[in-house]
């Protein structure tokens, strides 16, 4: 029998699953990692309980005992996940589908090439599969009550020693799920600048703060904020690109958003292209009188 075994890195993973999982079309379980349960409307629900992840070799090792069995191991597209389920499907000695943004078949996906310029359709042939998944690309479902609910213990064994782990924890809402996002570039010119800026006009907002991968290599902005292709995929319905020109990698990340707005004074910038609306404009001026407006 055909089943689905979704490994969820935290409870995000584990609801931001519910619509792939409905377009498979298969019966699923779920392996949460760390976090509290949540109702996903998975026939079983296994925590792990990890008070923090281990390294990806030592948790692929675990995750293939746990995984014998199922004919699909997916997960959310991140770069934690691809990762950990590369190594998994190395173990397994089968092939791997990464963001895959549509089903066919149970055995067949599409999935972007060419910095999101192309879509590919790919048959796998083997048993089982192994697929990371982008979210924003399938329906936002509500999960039903899960079935049966079990705590089990995975036996790591790693050769790798994480020496220290840093996160900027946030208020701000997560990223990935974000339904408006405000984005900044390199103009932003220091950290300082970018949070007061960018960060000072998505709180008006309500809005999750993304950046440019020129931001995050200059210091500008955290890693984890990174949109693109090498970043975070987001498809909100509001995306605010400030001081973006609109680079393919950069796109990739953000073409499904339902609405984008571009501020730019580049009046050539490719951005402009691809924007719903673009304002020519400076960005240190344009937001600040954008948030003057919201607070009335």
């Amino acid at each position: 029998m055909s089943k689905l075994l979704i490994i969820a890195f935290d409870a995000s993973d584990a609801t931001s699953s519910i619509g792939f999982a409905n377009t498979l079309g298969l019966p699923y379980d779920v392996l949460l990692l760390s976090g509290s349960t949540t109702a996903c409307g998975a026939e079983k629900m296994s925590s792990a309980n990890l008070t923090s992840l281990p390294a990806a070799d030592g948790l692929a090792k675990a995750l293939k005992e746990f995984a014998t069995g199922y004919s699909h191991i997916a997960s959310p597209s991140s770069m934690r996940s691809k990762d950990v389920l590369a190594y998994l499907a190395g173990l397994l000695d089968t092939g791997m589908v990464t963001d895959a943004i549509g089903v066919v078949s149970p055995t067949t996906f599409k999935r972007p090439i060419y910095a999101g310029s192309m879509t590919a359709t790919v048959e796998v042939a083997c048993d089982p599969v192994v697929i990371t998944f982008r979210p924003s690309n399938f329906p936002k479902l509500e999960g039903g009550a899960n079935g049966s609910e079990e705590s089990v213990s995975l036996a790591i064994n790693t050769q790798v020693t994480i020496v220290s782990e840093s996160s900027k924890g946030s208020a701000r809402p997560d990223l990935s799920q974000a339904t408006i996002v405000v984005s900044g570039g390199r103009p932003l010119k220091d950290a300082a600048t970018f949070e007061s800026v960018i960060g000072g006009f998505a709180d008006a907002l309500g809005a999750a703060v993304g950046a440019t991968r020129a931001a995050v290599d200059s210091g500008i902005a955290a890693n984890e904020l990174q949109v693109g292709q090498t970043g975070k995929v987001v498809a909100p319905n509001l995306y605010i690109a400030a001081g973006i020109s609109g680079s393919t990698q950069h796109m990739a990340g953000i073409k499904d958003s339902k609405l984008i707005v571009a501020i730019n004074t580049d009046t050539n910038a490719p951005i402009f292209d691809a924007a719903d609306l673009g304002l020519v404009g400076d960005l240190f001026t344009v937001l600040p009188e954008l948030q003057r407006e919201l607070k009335q």
